[in-house]
C-alpha cells in the first residue's frame, strides 16, 4: 500500500492540531496521586554506581526483567534510570512493557524523592527498534487502536513528568522508540545511533506523539522531510539537526550515551530540590 506525500502531509497537519489540544487537557487533568505502594524488589546491581533496584509485575518469560527500574544512591541519589530489556526483540515495545511503564510513571510522578529520571537500553547497540511488530501481527484491529492509544498516553505520561528527563540513546532508535525519546527533555545519543520515524515505509504515520514533538523538536519542514522519506540519521546529524542535544563516540562497554546522561543527570540534581517543572 502505497501513501503519498500530500496524504501524510494532510495526516500530519491534522495530528499537530489534535496534539495541541490534547496536551493542553492533558496539562489541566494531570493527577499526582500517590502510587508507591506498586513498588517491589529486584535483585541485582546497577552498573557504575551503587543503587536501589525495584520492580513492576511483568508477563515476560520466567528469569526476564524486561524493565529494569534503578533508584540510584550516594551521589547520584535522586536520580532514577528506566532500562528496557527485551534483547530478544530488540527492545521493541509491546503491551507489557507499554503496561509496565505506565505503571512506573504513575508511581515516579508523585515521588518527591525523584529529582532526574534517565530512559535507557539494557541491551548493547540498540534503544528501541520501536512497536513489537510480531505481537501486532497477532492483534485483533480493536486490540492494535486500543495498544496505540496506551503507547500514546504512556509516552505522554513521561512528556509529562515533574522533573527533567534525559534520554541515553546508545543504539538505534526508530520509530515508537524515537517517539519515546522525544518525549524526554534531552536526548544524548552515540555516534553510531541510528534514529528515524520510519513508519511510512509501513503504510502508517507515527502514531505515539511523533508527528508533534519532532516538529517542535527540528522545525515543522525538517521533521516532515524526514517522516515523508523514513528517513535514518547517525548521532553526527541528528546532533546538527537539534534532534540531540549531545552526541558522544561509543565506548568499550555500550554505554557512553548513559555514561553522558548520568553526568548531565548530576549536574540537574543541586538545582531542582525545591521546583518541579
Amino acid at each position: 500500500m502505497a501513501v503519498s506525500a500530500a496524504t501524510v502531509s494532510a495526516a500530519l497537519s491534522l495530528l499537530q492540531r489534535r496534539g495541541r489540544l490534547a496536551s493542553m487537557a492533558a496539562a489541566a487533568t494531570l493527577s499526582y496521586s500517590a502510587a508507591s505502594s506498586s513498588l517491589g524488589s529486584l535483585r541485582g546491581p546497577a552498573r557504575g554506581c551503587c543503587s536501589a533496584v525495584r520492580g513492576y509485575s511483568s508477563e515476560a518469560k520466567a528469569g526476564e526483567e524486561e524493565l529494569r527500574v534503578r533508584y540510584l544512591d550516594d551521589e547520584h541519589k535522586g536520580i532514577v534510570v528506566l532500562g528496557i530489556n527485551r534483547p530478544h526483540s530488540k527492545n521493541a515495545l509491546n503491551k507489557n512493557v507499554i503496561k509496565m511503564i505506565s505503571k512506573v510513571l504513575e508511581a515516579l510522578k508523585s515521588d518527591k524523592k525523584v529529582r532526574t529520571v534517565i530512559c535507557r537500553s539494557e541491551v548493547p547497540g540498540v534503544f528501541c527498534a520501536g512497536a513489537d511488530l510480531k505481537e501486532r501481527a497477532k492483534m485483533h484491529s480493536s486490540e492494535v487502536s486500543s495498544f496505540v492509544s496506551k503507547a500514546r498516553a504512556t509516552i505522554n505520561d513521561l512528556a509529562n513528568l515533574p522533573v527533567p528527563t534525559i534520554a541515553a540513546i546508545d543504539g538505534i532508535a526508530l520509530g515508537g522508540g524515537l517517539e519515546l525519546a522525544l518525549a524526554c527533555d534531552i536526548r544524548v545519543a552515540v555516534t553510531s545511533a541510528k534514529m528515524g520515524l520510519v513508519e511510512t515505509k509501513l503504510a502508517i504515520i507515527p502514531g505515539a506523539g511523533g508527528t508533534q514533538r519532532l516538529p517542535r523538536t527540528i522545525g515543522v519542514s525538517l521533521a516532515k522531510e524526514l517522516i515523508f522519506s523514513a528517513r535514518v540519521v547517525d548521532g553526527d546529524e541528528a546532533k546538527s539537526i537539534g534532534l540531540i542535544s549531545h552526541v558522544v563516540e561509543q565506548n568499550e562497554e555500550g554505554d557512553a550515551a548513559y555514561r553522558r546522561a548520568l553526568v548531565l543527570a548530576r549536574e540537574f540534581l543541586p538545582q531542582n530540590g525545591d521546583f518541579q517543572i
